[in-house]
């Protein structure tokens, strides 16, 4: 494809559908995504969201692993304040051995939750803070001299699994650039500090035994199908399904009630999340993808596919790796 192309997964689950369609429907995207040439496959820990499968990251890699051959899966991320470094380091260096030279492992300091459910996780509240020093010891933990000593991650020692900052600020940004790894912003959901945090980095960045020049990622919102129509009808499905999922309280609404609550406020904050967002037909969506690119100056772009069911997620995939392939001379 003329622009390295990813996927965010988060393994959403459709009204009245259940977990294992959901996770059936993450193969099936692994492998289209694979079958047309994207660079990896990505999934985020989202915790207490009924609408969202991909809250155990490490389990869910595994298990598309085993239905792939070659396309890189990761997280994207763990939410390491939620996890000790040694516990993610053992997870991917099992991951890394099973499926050696495909693991990515995407970090943030976020919860992924609310504060009743970071609490239900045992999750400490000043952990955020320490996020930094974490993912030094998980480097270590995955490197060959644990920082720990007497403590080594079995597996996971030497397997020196790639990893990658994410960030919705700056503070990523400058971490990220101090530690020479990968940065990853979350603009498909938090435009507001993308080109500030992307200068950030590039001018602060010290290269590292991973990264010897600064490699930026960028999230951005997909909605690709055959007419442009029904990629609109698939942005209000999608607008639809984010509103209830931040602003219902929990409850199945139906789409008029989603409306209701779109106009009501909701509209205001989900219309912001899709700030960055390639709509129309395959294309359109590529044309924008390649504008988008050249305005952040991003090296990779990560599309988070919007639509409202796993078939649209699927043909949305197919062609927005079709109208990227390489112009013919």
């Amino acid at each position: 494809m003329r622009i390295p192309l990813s996927v965010l997964d988060l393994a959403p689950i459709a009204k009245g559908e259940s977990v294992g369609t959901s996770i059936a429907a993450s193969v099936a995207l692994a492998q289209r995504a694979e079958e047309h040439g994207y660079r990896r496959v990505w999934y985020a820990e989202h915790h207490n969201m009924a609408s969202i499968a991909s809250s155990a990251t490490s389990v869910l890699i595994s298990h598309v692993g085993a239905h792939t051959s070659t396309i890189r899966l990761g997280a994207g991320g763990v939410m390491l304040p939620n996890h000790s470094p040694l516990a993610i380091a053992e997870q991917f260096g099992t991951l890394a051995a099973m499926y050696p030279d495909r693991i990515d492992l995407g970090l943030g300091r976020a919860p992924g939750s609310d504060q009743a459910t970071a609490h239900a996780m045992r999750r400490d509240p000043s952990a955020s803070e320490r996020f930094p020093q974490d993912v030094q010891e998980l480097q270590a933990f995955l490197g060959e001299e644990s920082r720990v000593p007497g403590v080594s991650a079995v597996p996971g020692q030497g397997s020196h699994v790639p990893l990658y900052i994410l960030g919705s600020s700056t503070f990523g940004a400058h971490l990220a650039a101090a530690l020479g790894l990968p940065y990853a912003f979350a603009s498909h959901f938090a435009p507001q500090s993308l080109e500030a945090a992307v200068a950030a980095y590039r001018r602060e960045f010290t290269p590292s035994s991973q990264l010897d020049a600064p490699y930026v990622i960028a999230g951005v919102n997909v909605v690709a199908a055959d007419t442009n129509e029904q990629a609109q009808a698939n942005l209000q499905a999608a607008r639809r399904t984010i509103a209830v999922t931040l602003f219902g309280g929990g409850q199945t609404l139906s789409d008029v009630e989603a409306d209701v609550l779109l106009r009501r406020g909701a509209a205001q904050h989900v219309d912001q999340m899709f700030t960055y967002a390639a709509v129309g037909d395959g294309p359109e969506v590529a044309r924008y993808l390649e504008d988008f690119r050249d305005h952040v100056g991003a090296d990779e772009l990560i599309t988070a596919h919007q639509a409202p069911s796993a078939e649209a997620r699927l043909r949305s995939v197919t062609l927005t790796a079709e109208a990227l392939l390489p112009v013919s001379v």
